[in-house]
């Protein structure tokens, strides 16, 4: 017999301008045309862009919850953008930036702007970059490629600078990170929410997308070595055995690369698998790295226990650390319980120090960045 259970209704995302606000938290979550979570109750649709880019990809809400949105709507004073909002911005104007590029419709240059973009973001405040990139709680599988790009482009950023290399080259580093899979940026979230291995076809554009994503770029008037070079290398390995070319001597700047995208596959949940915890995605990638030194900077850049960590201090209590160790103190934690975020501690204080990592603490089930760092104000564009 037929189903009888009610069909789940849909709002499509242009019958609901009137309770999205640029800017302001959404009242529901947005799913895409295939139920995937794009935007969680509470973040935000930061520009008229964005909105057009769900719209892109069939965004809808509950009907249930738009009903229950619109019942307690009331006029509210202007929300002032965080720190937190440009970081979402980010990542749809990278979305926006690879569409761009497959289709022949963005130059280098608008990769380096977006790229002076992070960097002004991760200058502002690195420990929420780093806590952004570790503590990714959303099950946003589908946006996993362009969240993948922004936070490689963190880490790789801050490890380059801990080895000393100049600007320019940091530069090309972070347009290599955000570039590197341009060619497979939907497939990459494909594969973050599937449950089943790789099909052949998709293992083929695996292998190809190097080389794919290398001459996308080099179609957009893109001349810089580096950044072409850590795009066609980032998966070859030292001594071979890495893809598309099995190089024996890969460039250093493609290693670093590398390294840190495996860093950010090892932190970042799928849908078939949970995020491993930092202290051992930091070990796997040591040992990946056959004289440690590209490693060592990725691991001083974090320290032990990076933002976004789950700890349990010395007396028992959990928290989650918000700022590395520096000048004698820290790393810094915010004590959790019961779903609130508490006191901050210094964990350099008698009794205060870190004695593990833990498991998130009853009744936290997500742990929203502003929660724990306050309203970081942003810097105006």
């Amino acid at each position: 017999m037929p189903s009888t259970d009610p069909p789940r209704e849909r709002v499509p995302i242009d019958e609901l301008r009137d309770l999205i606000r640029l800017g302001e938290p959404l009242p529901f979550r947005l799913l895409d045309a295939s139920e995937r979570l794009l935007l969680g109750a509470g973040q935000v649709v930061a520009s008229e862009r964005q909105f057009e880019q769900l719209h892109e990809r069939g965004a809808w809400a509950e009907r249930d919850r738009v009903q229950a949105a619109r019942a307690a709507a009331a006029p509210e004073p202007p929300r002032v953008p965080t720190l937190f909002d440009r970081w979402e911005a980010l990542v749809w104007d990278v979305d926006a930036l690879l569409q761009r590029l497959a289709q022949g419709g963005a130059g280098g240059s608008d990769v380096v702007a977006l790229a002076a973009r992070t960097r002004t973001l991760l200058d502002r405040d690195p420990d929420v970059a780093l806590f952004l990139a570790v503590r990714q709680d959303d099950r946003r599988f589908a946006l996993y490629a362009l969240t993948h790009a922004v936070h490689t482009a963190t880490i790789v950023s801050l490890a380059a600078r801990q080895l000393g290399w100049d600007a320019t080259r940091v530069q090309s580093l972070a347009c290599a990170a955000l570039t590197m899979n341009a060619a497979v940026q939907r497939l990459q979230g494909q594969l973050a929410e599937q449950q089943d291995p790789p099909t052949l076809r998709q293992r083929e554009a695996i292998a190809q997308h190097p080389a794919a994503s290398a001459q996308l770029l080099r179609a957009a008037g893109v001349d810089d070595e580096h950044w072409l070079a850590a795009v066609e290398q980032h998966h070859e390995q030292p001594g071979g055995g890495g893809y598309p070319k099995g190089l024996v001597t890969p460039d250093e700047t493609a290693q670093l690369l590398r390294l840190a995208d495996m860093l950010m596959a090892k932190l970042t949940p799928r849908a078939h698998r949970a995020a491993l915890e930092p202290r051992l995605a930091m070990r796997d990638v040591y040992l990946a790295d056959p004289d440690k030194r590209l490693a060592a900077a990725l691991v001083r850049v974090l320290g032990v226990h990076p933002p976004g960590s789950i700890v349990q201090l010395a007396g028992g209590e959990v928290g989650v650390v918000i700022r590395r160790a520096a000048d004698g103190r820290g790393p810094w934690v915010r004590v959790l319980a019961g779903g609130a975020a508490l006191r901050e501690v210094d964990t350099a204080a008698p009794g205060q120090a870190i004695a593990q990592g833990a498991p998130m603490p009853a009744g936290v089930s997500r742990i929203y960045a502003e929660q724990v760092y306050g309203l970081i104000a942003a810097d105006p564009d």
